[in-house]
C-alpha cells in the first residue's frame, strides 16, 4: 500500500480536494516552462537550418521525454521523484527531485534578468545595463511570484501560465510569422536563402556538434509538471493528451518565429544582445507598426513571468513530496500553507535569489562568472533524464502488469535514445564556450566537474545520510498529489 492509499483518521478534519485543472491548462503550463520567444533571434541567424537544429534534438530528446513521461505519469502519480523511486530506489528518487530543484537556484535570476532587459527596452534601453535596475526586477519579481503562489496554489499558477503563453508567446509569435509571410507575399526576397542547400547548418567541426546537442537543453522541463498530474480529472488519459499538444506547440513556437525573423532581417543585422525586442522593432517598423513594440514587450514580460511561475511550482513541489515521503528534509522545509504550497522551501530559495541579485548589482565580477554556474546547474538537471529513462525501462520490465493509462511505443528504443542524448548533452557542457576566452580548457572542465560533483552528488548524499525517521511527515494528500 502506498502512502497515498492510507485513509485519513476519522477524527481528522476533512480537507477539501483542490480544484481540478483542465488538461489544456497543464499543456500550456508545460509550454510555458519550455518554450519562449527569447531564443528566436539567436536561431534566426542560421536561417532555414534552424529547422534542423530544433527538429533533430526534438526527435532524439523531446519526443522520447514526452512519450516516456506520458506513460509514467499515467501509471504513477508524484512526478519524477515517484517514478525514480519506483524504478530505482527511494534514495535515487530523492536525488532526482534534488537535481530538478537545484537547476532553479541559478535559473530564476537568469529568467528574471531577461524580464528586466525586456522591461528596460520598453521604458528606457539604458536601464538594460543597470545592475541595480536588474537586481530590483529580479527581487521584486521573485517575491511577487511567491506571494501569488502562496495565495492561490496550483489553480492560480495554471491560469497565469495559460494566459501568459497565449498573450505573451502565441499571439506575438503569430504576429511575427504573419508579418513575415506578408513581407514575402509583397514580393520581397527572403534575407536568408530558403533553398534545400541551406537545410543543414555549415559544418564547423566540434562547434557544430555543440550547437546541435546544446539544443537538447532547450527542451528541458517537459516532464516537470507531471507532479501536478493528480490535479487532472482523468490523469491517465489527460496527461498524455496534454504532453502531445505541448510537444506540437513547443516546436511551432521555437521554429516558426526564428524563420520569420530570418526572412526580414539579414543575419549580420540581427542583434544577439538586443534580443527578441530588436527583432520585433525591425519587423514592426517595416509595416509602420512601431507603436506596437512596447505592447509586445509587456506581453513577452507576461509570458516570461508565467514561465517563472510554472518553474516556481514544479521542482519545489516535487522536493516537498519526496521529503515528506522519506524524511529527507527537516520538518521546517516540509511546512505548507492552507493552499498546500511549500512555504519554507520557496522562502529559503527566495533569500538565495535575493543574495544573487544583490551580488549582480554590486559585484560586476559575479555576473561575468554567472554563466559558469548556469552551465553547472543545467548539467545537474540533465541527470534527471538519465534516471527517468532508466526508471521507465526498469518499470516496464519489473512491473509490466501495473495499470497504465498509456503505453509508449518502442519504449526500450525511446529510453536508449533519450539516455544517450542526455549523456551527450552533459558531455557537451564540458566544452569551454566563447565566454571563457583564453582560459585553460582544463580549468573549465575542473570548474564544471567540481560544481557537478558538489551540487549533483555531495549535497544530495549528505541529505540522504543525515535524514531522520522522525522527519517523515504523514500526509496522505500531499504525498499522493
Amino acid at each position: 500500500m502506498s502512502t497515498g492509499d492510507v485513509p485519513a483518521p476519522a477524527s481528522a478534519a476533512v480537507v477539501p480536494r483542490p480544484s481540478y485543472i483542465a488538461w489544456t491548462a497543464l499543456a500550456l503550463m508545460t509550454v510555458s516552462s519550455v518554450a519562449s520567444l527569447r531564443p528566436a533571434p539567436t536561431m534566426a541567424v542560421y536561417g532555414l537550418a534552424c529547422v534542423f537544429l530544433y527538429v533533430l534534438p526534438a526527435i532524439l530528446f523531446l519526443i522520447p521525454t514526452a512519450l516516456v513521461s506520458a506513460e509514467l505519469a499515467s501509471g504513477w502519480s508524484g512526478g519524477v521523484y515517484r517514478w525514480v523511486t519506483e524504478g530505482m530506489s527511494p534514495n535515487m528518487g530523492f536525488a532526482a527531485a534534488w537535481h530538478q530543484f537545484a537547476m532553479t537556484i541559478f535559473y530564476y535570476p537568469t529568467l528574471l534578468s531577461f524580464v528586466a532587459s525586456t522591461l528596460a527596452y520598453v521604458i528606457d534601453p539604458n536601464l538594460a545595463s543597470n545592475g541595480v535596475f536588474t537586481a530590483v526586477v529580479i527581487i521584486v519579481g521573485y517575491w511577487a511570484g511567491v506571494m501569488l503562489a502562496l495565495r492561490g496554489g496550483i489553480g492560480v499558477i495554471a491560469r497565469l501560465a495559460s494566459s501568459g503563453v497565449l498573450i505573451g508567446t502565441l499571439i506575438p509569435g503569430a504576429i511575427l510569422v504573419l508579418l513575415g509571410m506578408v513581407y514575402l507575399l509583397q514580393g520581397n526576397g527572403s534575407a536568408a536563402p530558403m533553398d534545400a542547400a541551406n537545410l543543414l547548418p555549415a559544418w564547423t567541426g566540434i562547434a557544430s556538434i555543440v550547437l546541435i546537442v546544446s539544443n537538447f537543453g532547450a527542451y528541458s522541463g517537459m516532464e516537470m509538471n507531471a507532479v501536478h498530474v493528480n490535479e487532472l480529472k482523468n490523469p491517465a488519459k489527460e496527461f498524455p493528451r496534454a504532453m502531445f499538444i505541448a510537444v506540437i506547440l513547443v516546436l511551432v513556437i521555437l521554429i516558426l518565429p526564428p524563420l520569420a525573423i530570418s526572412w526580414v532581417v539579414p543575419a549580420d543585422q540581427i542583434s544577439l544582445t538586443a534580443g527578441v525586442m530588436q527583432a520585433f522593432s525591425v519587423i514592426l517598423g517595416q509595416f509602420g507598426l512601431s507603436f506596437l513594440v512596447p505592447i509586445i514587450g509587456l506581453a513577452i514580460v507576461a509570458a516570461s513571468l508565467a514561465g517563472f511561475m510554472t518553474w516556481l511550482s514544479g521542482p519545489s513541489r516535487s522536493l516537498l513530496l519526496v521529503a515528506k515521503d522519506g524524511g529527507y528534509l527537516p520538518p521546517y522545509f516540509q511546512q505548507t500553507n492552507a493552499a498546500g504550497v511549500q512555504v519554507n522551501i520557496l522562502v529559503t530559495q527566495g533569500w538565495l535569489t535575493t543574495a544573487l541579485a544583490l551580488l549582480f548589482a554590486l559585484v560586476p565580477a559575479v555576473s561575468n562568472a554567472y554563466w559558469i554556474f548556469m552551465t553547472i546547474t543545467t548539467s545537474v538537471y540533465l541527470l534527471v533524464y538519465l534516471w527517468l529513462f532508466v526508471s521507465a525501462y526498469r518499470l516496464r520490465k519489473l512491473q509490466p502488469d501495473h495499470p497504465r493509462g498509456y503505453r509508449a511505443p518502442a519504449l526500450t528504443l525511446l529510453c536508449a535514445v533519450g539516455f544517450i542524448s542526455s549523456v551527450a548533452a552533459i558531455a557537451i557542457s564540458f566544452v569551454p564556450p566563447s565566454q571563457f576566452g583564453s582560459g585553460s580548457p582544463w580549468a573549465f572542465v575542473g570548474i564544471v566537474g567540481g560544481g557537478m560533483l558538489i551540487l549533483g552528488l555531495l549535497i544530495p548524499l549528505v541529505l540522504i545520510k543525515t535524514r531522520k525517521p522522525s522527519w517523515r511527515v504523514s500526509d496522505p494528500k500531499g504525498a499522493s498529489s
